[in-house]
């Protein structure tokens, strides 16, 4: 536009402007409208979704703290139809198998342990899964499916929860030099807690007073 244009000028060129494309601005501000009001009703939609399952996660925590383990595992059941893909599923899984131990159920606790392994988008759940199944599966008799399950020990954070698990299953097979040395990995590694490092040092006592008793020479063993 001319800037040496009169004011009435101008804004009869504005006007001008406005006759020739007020439709299409009109039609702008009704599409954005829509795009606004559609996005705040899946921001309250997505919102009311994560409140729903929060409370049937803690629907599912108190049921099973109380003992109702079917209507636990009932609730947990209700929340992967209602709300896939929700993180607390993982959780609540884990807390079903821990459930399903105390009450002797190892093999329903591998499975709600196996679905968090496969299915976990959370790296460190997964890997969580994947000790305490392996664990669930030497208790079940079964060590070499525990070592499978185990597969090489990588570094980081579980790495001396993962060879302790291992010792685990390889004391179960009766390899106590492969356990001894899966235990000192361990304890080099450093456990996070103090009744585990002590749970640790006992492992590892146990197996070298066999050892020692072992080597010992008939005469000083009768001593």
């Amino acid at each position: 536009m001319d800037e040496y244009l009169s004011e009435q000028e101008q804004w009869e060129w504005v006007k001008a402007r406005i006759r020739e494309n007020g439709p299409w601005i009109v039609a702008g501000v009704a599409v954005g409208a829509l795009l606004i009001g559609a996005w705040r009703w899946w921001q309250t939609r997505t919102e009311h979704l994560a409140l729903d399952a929060a409370a049937r996660y803690e629907q599912i925590l108190r049921a099973l703290d109380q003992g109702e383990r079917a209507r636990g595992l009932s609730l947990l059941d209700q929340l992967k139809r209602e709300h896939p893909g929700s993180p607390y599923i993982d959780q609540g899984n884990l807390v079903a198998a821990r459930a399903l131990v105390e009450t002797d159920d190892m093999a329903g606790a591998a499975d709600r342990l196996r679905e968090v392994m496969q299915g976990s988008r959370d790296p460190e759940l997964a890997t969580i899964a994947r000790l305490r199944l392996a664990r669930v599966q030497t208790a079940l008799g079964k060590p070499d499916d525990a070592l499978a399950t185990l597969g090489p020990v990588q570094s980081g954070a579980f790495a001396a929860r993962a060879h302790e698990v291992r010792g685990d299953a390889l004391f179960a097979k009766g390899d106590r030099a492969g356990a001894l040395r899966e235990y000192r990995e361990a304890q080099a590694g450093g456990a996070s807690r103090l009744a585990e490092r002590d749970v640790l040092n006992l492992k590892i006592n146990d197996l070298l007073d066999d050892s020692n008793a072992t080597k010992a020479p008939p005469a000083a063993a009768a001593k």
